[in-house]
Order: C-alpha cells, then structure tokens, then sequence
C-alpha cells in the first residue's frame, strides 16, 4: 500500500500536470498577429493561427469595443468563423474613436485565451489608396481629371460624404517624356482638375498622380500610369 504523503505527491504532481498541459495547449491555439488592416476606412481586423493550428481544423470569434468601454461586442458574422480575418468597418465607423479587437480560437473542444489588437484609430492609421486618374487631350494640352479613392458604401450612403470631408488632401500629379525618359512634377494642390501646357509634338506621355495629406505628412502610393501620343 503507497503511504500517505507518497499518494498525495502523486495527486499533487498529477494536478500540476493536467494544469501546465491545459496552458501550454490554450497558448498553443491564441491567435497571433492580431491587428487591423485599414485602407480607404474599410477596416479589417486580420490574425494567424495559434502554433498549433493547421489547415480548418479551428474556429475563431470576434469581439470588439471602443477604447475605454467594460463590455466587449460579439461580431456576430464572424463568431465561429474559420477565416483569418473579420470585416469591422460598420463597427469602427466613427473615426476618430480608438477601437480594440480581439479574438480567440477553439479546436477539439479547447478554447484559447483571447488576443488582442493594439489601440485601432481609423483617422489615424487608414491607407488612402491613390487617386483615379483620366487625361483628354485639348488642343496640343492634356486635361488631368483626378478623383479621390471611394470610401466604404455605408458611408456614401448614410453620411453622403468623401473622403476630402475628412482630410486635407493634395494632389501631386507628374509627367513623363517617354522620349526623353524625363519626369517633372506639374502640379500640387487641392484642385482635381489640372491642365499640362506646352508639350512637344510627336511625342508619347505618360502621367501618374499621388495623394499628400499634410496633417499626417503621408503620401499614398501613385497611381496608375496613364499614357498618350501627342499628334
């Protein structure tokens, strides 16, 4: 028959066990790399597998809330999801407010700890895409028309708004002389509207436009190029 204090070291060593084993597999499952993606104010809460998840052998729920705020908010369209990722943009659609996202995973019947983002502010941390770009030519000058990326439909819809209601924007527009591989920068400034003059005949051109916001001192990446033959 074991003695008594061997049998309770046993149980004890058992407990300690079961406990570490149960830890180290809800570690396993957290999620990692819980952040938001954020371009045009479509806001993407995004995350990884825990190391121990492969393939779609897991699900995952989302929750989120405003900064300072007791109660988290289920996101009910992705509470059992199996995505990496989960649409917030109706959620966080105050921009100036400082949000938080988190997520948990569950697989075979475990649950992992929640992981959270760090603190989300649309106003501050959104991409601008760059602008749109169309160019028509006007006796020998090219007519620049540009137009700011679209913002999400909710806010088209509800709020009628741009996204030049929410920043101060420039436009930077520049020229390339195919012929003689030169750029020059022809234009800064809010107007969407521009028109490049004194171009050489019989030459091919090429224009491409970014976005500034001076507040943040942040440029978008160019747009497209948009090229033509000058007759």
């Amino acid at each position: 028959m074991m003695p008594k204090h061997c049998f309770l070291g046993f149980l004890i060593s058992f407990f300690l066990t079961g406990v570490a084993g149960t830890q180290s597999t809800h570690e396993s499952l957290k999620p990692q790399r819980v952040q938001f993606q954020s371009r045009n104010f479509h806001n993407i809460l995004q995350w990884q597998p825990g190391r121990a998840l492969t393939g779609n052998s897991s699900v995952y729920f989302v929750q989120y809330k405003i900064y300072g705020q007791r109660q988290w908010k289920n996101k009910e369209d992705c509470w059992g999801t199996q995505e990496l990722f989960c649409d917030l943009t109706s959620e966080t659609s105050d921009i100036q407010e400082p949000y938080y996202g988190r997520v948990r995973a569950a697989s075979a019947g475990s649950y992992s700890e929640w992981s959270m983002t760090p603190r989300f502010t649309p106003w501050w941390e959104t991409k601008i895409d760059p602008p749109v770009v169309n160019i028509t030519q006007v006796n020998g000058s090219l007519l620049v028309i540009l137009r700011a990326p679209n913002l999400p439909y909710r806010y088209q819809k509800e709020k009628n708004v741009s996204i030049e209601d929410y920043y101060e924007l420039l436009y930077r527009v520049f020229i390339i002389n195919n012929s003689l591989e030169k750029e020059q920068k022809v234009y800064e400034g809010a107007h969407r509207v521009v028109e490049i003059e004194a171009l050489t005949p019989h030459s091919s051109y090429c224009v491409v436009a970014e976005i500034y916001q001076p507040m943040l001192d942040r440029r978008s990446q160019r747009s497209e190029e948009r090229c033509v033959e000058i007759p």
